[in-house]
């Protein structure tokens, strides 16, 4: 029969317990959700800084773009956000995308296509960078090297030994899985050094660091010669922006299929995101509640000898091992009212299965001692 393998990939997937199935949401806000009729408390939300929930009463100027953005899709609306952008984080050009997926993606196998001298270049990722990259650079024509997570010795290594006269270096700012951050120094040091170029994905990043929520970027002089940053994160929208120089930009405009070939992003959404970046901007408030709740989950968890891996992000994994244990703790925590996620293989490295806890800052004190306790009680 054909197709045989669909339902024996389903049901091994089964078997392994790491059979993934969608959760129909009937509300949800920064703090809590509701599913199924039930409402608990919410920490499997990426909307740090609480901002999915204000009113947006601007109308736009249309709610289609019409075509693509080398036709006739690319608007007033669009320039003014990407001159924003590009003001903000000091860059010469940009190009909005209507995912990040697409805009990682797409930007590591166009600058590597066949179009360039692809025989010469190398790209070199942190082993856990987001599927998007990972799925542009195996998509690309460039030589596919990967270095330990946060591990500068052995990319040294890497760079040392490569031939390649065309380096990229590829790392994120805030690790989604992990909620650890890059040594921005270092890699801008081995940068130098190497004559290579550093792409930064900032999506966990751009909102929650930096005085003004800017990211990774305001926290260093120094800034990566590609920058991406998602909307649909802390600034709880949609959609996303490649920053770089003009040559950069021009390159994409020239060979990148995703941008040539989609509609241009929703003038509905663009000014969507254009009053949530500002918003953004604004929420001093709101990031420093989060650095409290932050620091407040840490310190009860320390009390408690809750192993939590290192982080002072939002993201907080607890890593309980196999998918089996890690469903366990999930369904006993739903029991008593907590929502979070089980991040299972192959999301994250075999036998590092973890319950992924994102604060917000929508979150109340109490939130936090309830989370905590049945936390203690599960584990």
């Amino acid at each position: 029969m054909a197709f045989e393998y669909i339902q024996q990939s389903l049901a091994q997937r089964q078997q392994h317990a790491l059979l993934r199935q969608r959760v129909h949401v009937q509300q949800s806000s920064a703090r809590t959700i509701t599913i199924a009729g039930k409402t608990y408390l919410n920490f499997a939300s990426n909307d740090y800084l609480g901002l999915a929930d204000s009113p947006f009463d601007k109308a736009p100027t249309a709610t289609g773009s019409r075509s693509s953005a080398l036709v006739t899709g690319y608007q007033s609306c669009h320039k003014l956000l990407e001159d924003k952008l590009c003001a903000l984080l000091n860059y010469e050009s940009a190009l909005l995308f209507s995912t990040g997926f697409s805009a990682n993606s797409s930007v590591l196998k166009t600058l590597f296509s066949e179009t360039s001298s692809t025989q010469n270049c190398a790209i070199f990722q942190d082993k856990l960078n987001h599927a998007s990259l990972i799925d542009g650079a195996l998509q690309s024509s460039a030589k596919h090297v990967r270095f330990n997570h946060n591990d500068m010795s052995h990319l040294r290594s890497r760079l040392e030994k490569s031939p390649a006269h065309n380096k990229l270096i590829v790392s994120e700012g805030v690790f989604s899985m992990d909620g650890d951050t890059a040594p921005l120094d270092e890699l801008y040091s081995l940068r130098q050094q190497h004559n290579a170029w550093l792409m930064l994905d900032d999506a966990h990043a751009f909102g929650v660091l930096g005085e003004d929520g800017l990211g990774s970027c305001q926290l260093h002089q120094n800034k990566p010669d590609i920058l991406v940053i998602t909307f649909g994160k802390a600034m709880a929208s949609q959609g996303a922006a490649v920053l770089g120089d003009k040559a950069l930009i021009d390159y994409m405009l020239q060979f990148n299929r995703e941008y040539i070939y989609s509609t241009a992003m929703s003038p509905l959404m663009v000014d969507a995101a254009f009053f949530q970046l500002q918003r953004l901007l604004d929420a001093h408030a709101q990031r420093d509640k989060l650095k409290a709740n932050i620091n407040l989950f840490k310190r009860l968890c320390a009390d408690k000898r809750i192993a939590v891996m290192l982080s002072d992000t939002p993201i907080q994994p607890v890593v309980l091992g196999s998918a089996e244990n890690v469903l366990a703790a999930q369904r006993a925590l739903q029991n008593r009212g907590i929502w979070l996620s089980a991040i299972r293989p192959p999301t994250v490295p075999e036998n590092t299965a973890r319950l992924r806890i994102t604060l917000t800052a929508a979150h109340q004190e109490q939130d936090i001692y309830e989370l905590v306790r049945h936390l203690e009680a599960q584990l």
